[in-house]
């Protein structure tokens, strides 16, 4: 049984910690085990969903913390966002889930997949924290491979990169394929050419047959000399 001081101690801890704790840590903070802290977090986050509290406690990027309910997710923003622009642009967030759903990734890599330089979009991505350099590439130049930090994982309130969502889910469907293919699909150069025929006024002969040639008028019997005694 679990001594009544380790779940009173452990939301106070929590409510002052500034990123997410791993339970290790928590257990030598309260002289437990580590088993019993995650029972007791577990008990504790799922009172709260019951009582339909404001905020949850969640386990991201290795470790506990509080963080809002997402159904009081409106009004946060409004608290938070209003009158800011700090929000990623579209190019820094496909570059990021480039860096997610391929790190470790080098550069070249990542601008290859992308079309375009990313060498400013990088950078800002590692000033906000979200990426940074994880190894080298044992190859030739050793170019400098990048993944994504907890900092990451905790703003998208993730316990690991293999909680992303697959990305199968993002590809249509076979069917949705095939309709996008028949309709992109090219008419070939005979149907063209059929079809205009077919278009061409009665008593005319399509462009391409060749024209008949008329007899030249003005060309007469051919004359023949004098007969011959």
């Amino acid at each position: 049984m679990v001594a009544e001081h380790i779940p009173p101690a452990l939301e106070a801890i929590l409510l002052v910690a500034e990123e997410p704790l791993p339970p290790e840590l928590l257990a030598q903070l309260v002289g437990a085990s580590v088993n019993e802290v995650v029972e007791t977090l577990d008990e504790l986050a799922h009172q709260y969903e019951v009582e339909g509290r404001g905020f949850v406690l969640a386990r991201v990027a290795g470790g506990y913390r509080y963080q809002t309910a997402s159904e009081q997710a409106p009004y946060v923003e409004r608290f938070v966002l209003d009158g800011q622009s700090s929000r990623l642009s579209a190019a820094a967030l496909e570059t990021l889930a480039v860096v997610a759903y391929k790190q470790p990734v080098s550069r070249n890599q990542i601008a290859s997949i992308r079309g375009v330089n990313v060498d400013g979009v990088m950078r800002t991505l590692q000033q906000r924290g979200y990426v940074d350099e994880v190894a080298r590439d044992p190859g030739p130049g050793q170019a400098v491979l990048y993944g994504t930090t907890p900092t990451f994982l905790e703003r998208l309130g993730l316990d690991s990169v293999n909680d992303l969502p697959p990305l199968g889910e993002f590809f249509p469907g076979t069917d949705v394929v095939e309709a996008l293919e028949r309709g992109l699909r090219v008419v070939p150069d005979a149907d063209v050419i059929a079809e205009a025929g077919s278009e061409a006024p009665e008593g005319e002969a399509p462009e391409d047959e060749t024209e008949l040639q008329e007899p030249d008028e003005e060309t007469g019997p051919e004359e023949t000399g004098p007969e011959e005694a």
